[in-house]
């Protein structure tokens, strides 16, 4: 007789627990099923703190394009739009700078050392978080007006930041220049916020100043927005895959 009973509970168990993942499916459907048990089984990842740069500011303009517009001014405008939609999207984000200014300490004479103290400052907020993806960006500059296209830059010192450069990079190409031929490239101690990093960083330079045709098109709001989308992109692309 117990042992009838026993059998009696396991099938009863066995039927309960199929109505239930029947009742489940039927609610949720497959995918929402696992979305269910891995929500139940899996720590939630944490979100990264998103760090951007403006190359340049206040008494140092960058690369001039061939109409006379310095990259701190086009650096900047892309920054603004993407720290917009990144909070549009409730990222965390710290910027460098959000006006047209130098972040050097107060009070340090000459270029060079205003220079040295705004890197400095830089790469402070860079490293201050130990959870962190960051982006500077930039625009290039060639004395051979031919050449155009974006491309990223990186260093081998941090794990990530190649995949960062590739997903950024990618997404210039198959988004916004789908004749960009360039590869992201690996950088020296001479970019120094992107070797000295300890977080994930890529350098990303929009464009090429030199060239008429691509700093007309980087000098308009439109195309900026455009950029601004194209990195937006290569980011989430690079936060889905890690």
């Amino acid at each position: 007789m117990e042992r009838t009973w026993k059998r009696i509970g396991t099938r009863l168990c066995a039927v309960l627990l199929a109505s239930g993942l029947c009742i489940a499916a039927v609610y949720f459907g497959g995918t929402r099923i696992q979305r269910a048990v891995s929500t139940m089984t899996a720590p939630e990842a944490e979100t990264p703190v998103i760090v951007l740069d403006a190359g340049h500011g206040g008494m140092d303009g960058g690369c001039t394009s061939v109409n006379g517009v310095p990259e701190k001014g086009i650096n900047l405008n892309i920054l603004l739009c993407l720290r917009d939609l990144l909070q549009m999207e409730d990222y965390t984000v710290e910027v460098t700078r959000d006006t047209d200014r130098s972040i050097h300490d107060e009070g340090i004479k000459g270029i060079a050392n205003q220079k040295s103290s705004d890197m400095n400052h830089r790469l402070a907020l860079f490293n201050q978080y130990d959870h962190a993806v960051c982006i500077s960006i930039h625009q290039n500059q060639f004395t051979d007006s031919a050449y155009s296209g974006a491309q990223m830059f990186y260093s081998d010192q941090v794990r990530g930041s190649s995949q960062l450069a590739q997903c950024i990079q990618t997404a210039f190409v198959t988004q916004l220049q789908p004749e960009n031929t360039r590869e992201i490239k690996l950088c020296g101690k001479e970019l120094y916020l992107c070797y000295f990093s300890e977080n994930p960083t890529v350098m990303v330079e929009c464009g090429f100043l030199s060239n008429p045709e691509e700093v007309a098109l980087l000098e308009t709001e439109t195309y900026q927005r455009k950029v601004t989308f194209t990195i937006l992109s290569g980011l989430q692309l690079y936060l889905s895959e890690t």
